[in-house]
């Protein structure tokens, strides 16, 4: 069964429906009850289609990888700074998949359906219903990721949590010190007020969302993976360096 699903997953069709479904959906929360605003999107113009690797801050369960979704479609028809009317996803970009838990993913029916958009499920090191503590990605899942660096890009969250400022790990460092992917840091902000954490339902109107992408990350593959988580947290703007003073004490 988990076979058949993975099959499904990779046929471009399904992907463009349910691109087009959840998109038509949850664009209204993002475009017309709260406000998207993007910018750095001059940085996607020349990427490949493969072995590229967007690491974000996570501030939602969903609504930040769908916003991304919107906002590749809306690049790859011509509009770089605003999405307009929503008619990109009549034939969307879909080269691409996102990291998510396990746990999430396999929480309610949307989530099910949300899968066959690109998602890669993985176990988390800390399973807080269970209260599993693991020590690092399995490798069953690491290899799910690198299949799918060969042939599209990536979004993943390095914290592994909505938490803000909360560390990273070490997964996503070793998994670029091994493919040395093109690696675009991207930072978000307003969609833990604009929404509910753990579904797509607007929590609060009139929020301006915010999605900044950066330049390429400069990195040496040589260095430890420490060191390059620590340059990925920076770049994303979730290092210590990054929070308010009263999380620093």
């Amino acid at each position: 069964m988990n076979k058949l699903l993975q099959n499904i997953r990779n046929w471009n069709i399904v992907r463009k429906f349910i691109h087009f479904v959840v998109g038509l959906s949850t664009y209204p929360g993002i475009a017309i009850i709260n406000k998207l605003r993007y910018y750095g999107t001059e940085h996607l113009a020349s990427l490949p289609k493969a072995n590229v690797m967007f690491v974000s801050n996570h501030q939602t369960y969903f609504m930040d990888v769908i916003t991304l979704l919107h906002i590749f479609s809306a690049v790859k028809w011509g509009k770089k700074d605003k999405l307009g009317l929503p008619y990109y996803f009549l034939n969307p970009y879909t080269r691409v998949n996102y990291v998510a838990a396990e746990t999430t993913m396999k929480s309610s029916w949307m989530s099910r359906l949300f899968l066959l958009a690109g998602g890669l499920t993985v176990r988390r090191t800390w399973n807080e219903s269970t209260k599993e503590a693991r020590a690092g990605l399995d490798p069953s899942d690491t290899r799910k990721i690198e299949r799918s660096l060969a042939n599209n890009w990536i979004i993943t969250f390095p914290q592994g949590t909505t938490t803000p400022y909360a560390p990273a790990r070490r997964g996503t460092a070793l998994i670029i010190k091994h493919h040395k992917p093109i690696v675009i840091p991207i930072v978000i902000n307003g969609f833990s007020k604009a929404f509910h954490k753990t579904g797509v339902t607007v929590k609060k109107k009139g929020v301006v969302l915010t999605v900044t992408f950066k330049e390429p990350i400069k990195i040496d593959y040589d260095a430890s993976a420490q060191e390059i988580t620590d340059q990925l947290m920076d770049a994303i703007e979730q290092s210590r360096k990054f929070a308010p003073d009263i999380l620093k004490n």
